[in-house]
């Protein structure tokens, strides 16, 4: 396995797969915060996605919604150390992923941010997300075309 400090690689392209702003919560509601990750492959452009969804909810009920999503290459040395061409998959270290995932929850940020600013929204945010506690282990990937 491949020491994640040597995988090369670069943020190629953001996406906002979903944004959602619904009727805002009155005081006495009770806000809800939620957070899911999932991560794609498409084997044959050495490209990985990570999706980051954020939900805040009232009474199991989403009033704001960001699904977003960061495409990442991985330099053509890098990818042979991570892939296998007979499985078209790649086996990610865990410190790598969870770099990944941090850059794709402060990109998340930032595009929750951009969209809700001057807005009621905006004082809803994305708070701090310990990725590291979030990735237990290396993930293997198999080839998903969904991630372009």
């Amino acid at each position: 396995m491949s020491d994640s400090k040597e995988i090369k690689f670069n943020l190629i392209k953001v996406t906002t797969e979903q944004f959602a702003a619904l009727d805002i919560p009155t005081e006495d509601q009770k806000i809800v915060f939620n957070s899911s990750f999932k991560f794609g492959l498409s084997f044959e452009e050495k490209r990985i996605g990570v999706f980051t969804n954020f939900s805040y909810l009232t009474d199991k009920m989403p009033f704001l919604l960001l699904e977003s999503g960061c495409h990442f290459t991985i330099e053509e040395g890098y990818w042979d150390k991570i892939s296998n061409k007979e499985t078209k998959s790649a086996l990610l270290p865990k410190g790598f992923v969870s770099h990944l995932l941090m850059l794709s929850v402060g990109t998340a940020r930032g595009i929750l941010h951009a969209k809700t600013e001057n807005t009621p929204y905006n004082e809803f945010i994305i708070p701090l997300i310990n990725v590291t506690e979030a990735v237990k282990a290396d993930i293997e990937l198999s080839d998903n075309r969904e991630i372009k």
